[in-house]
């Protein structure tokens, strides 16, 4: 894949080596709740105005005290530890996809009359807290709709390569894509409407409706890899078989061939092998929205 010397996306936040922490969003429910409580009780009042005064005089000297209490950090780019030249590669390359991806469905958007609304991308290591809650690394790469954000911790890549056998930029690039491909349905109103038709359903209904889901990312994400092929040339010879391996490697039955479980499709949440290689290769081939509506689909 053709990604050096190309425009790196400014909608990174670089979270690896520190403490997730609580951020201020996650603190401010909390505080909203305890409110009432603390203006009925002079004691509550007393350390109310005590903790404004701590806050706005903390400000005024230059020092940011709520985030000293919840953790909480900044959009920069800064991290708690130096990273090796190997790492730093491969956030830039994460922040290169990201950027194209930006191209990519600014111009699809535009062209339907609408305005695309770019997430961050946040890299941590370990475990991370959104807007979603405390996850860790082992989840993988996750969309948190609560906070329009895509969270990577980049040793997922090395175990895509080691453990399910799909090494290669562009298989990297397509986990990349499908997440933005989350990020575009929630714009679109389609994760709100997944939500309400799961709402008090039975457990396989809801499972099917997430495959359902899980496949139309992937599909967005052949999407993006259609513009970055024909409109790009980003791609090179055996770029497209690295995403359709790393498709076929992620896919529900294998994993569960791969745990040692059986093969159960009812509990399948993101749809077989079979089944996500055929939809990225229809957003690839066609590089079209209508072409990726997984959700009236007779097959699969």
């Amino acid at each position: 894949m053709r990604w050096e010397n190309r425009r790196r996306s400014d909608n990174v936040e670089d979270r690896r080596g520190q403490s997730p922490g609580y951020s201020a969003a996650g603190a401010a429910p909390l505080l909203l709740r305890f409110l009432p409580l603390m203006v009925r009780s002079r004691t509550g009042r007393i350390v109310l105005v005590l903790g404004v005064l701590v806050v706005f005089g903390g400000r005024l000297l230059g020092i940011d005290v709520l985030s000293l209490f919840t953790g909480a950090t900044g959009g920069g780019t800064q991290s708690a530890r130096p990273f090796s030249e190997q790492e730093q590669q491969m956030a830039d390359f994460v922040s290169v996809v990201l950027a194209d991806t930006e191209d990519t469905w600014g111009e699809l958007f535009r062209g339907r009359g609408a305005t695309y609304r770019e997430p961050t991308l946040v890299l941590f290591s370990g475990r991370v807290n959104s807007a979603c809650g405390m996850a860790s690394a082992a989840v993988g790469p996750f969309y948190c709709p609560g906070d329009q954000q895509l969270y990577i911790d980049l040793s997922f890549f090395q175990d895509l390569k080691d453990r399910h056998g799909a090494p290669g930029d562009f298989a990297r690039a397509y986990v990349i894509a499908h997440e933005v491909g989350h990020h575009v349905q929630t714009l679109l109103g389609i994760s709100q409407r997944v939500r309400e038709a799961g709402r008090g359903q039975g457990e396989a209904r809801v499972n099917a409706l997430s495959v359902r889901q899980e496949l139309q990312a992937d599909c967005f994400a052949g999407i993006w890899g259609h513009a970055a092929n024909t409109e790009r040339q980003l791609l090179d010879p055996g770029d497209l078989e690295e995403a359709l391996l790393a498709a076929t490697a992620i896919g529900d039955d294998r994993l569960q061939r791969e745990a040692g479980r059986q093969v159960v499709p009812d509990s399948f949440t993101h749809g077989s092998s079979q089944q996500r290689v055929r939809w990225f290769s229809a957003g690839f081939e066609s590089g079209d929205l209508d072409a990726c509506d997984t959700f009236s689909a007779v097959r699969l």
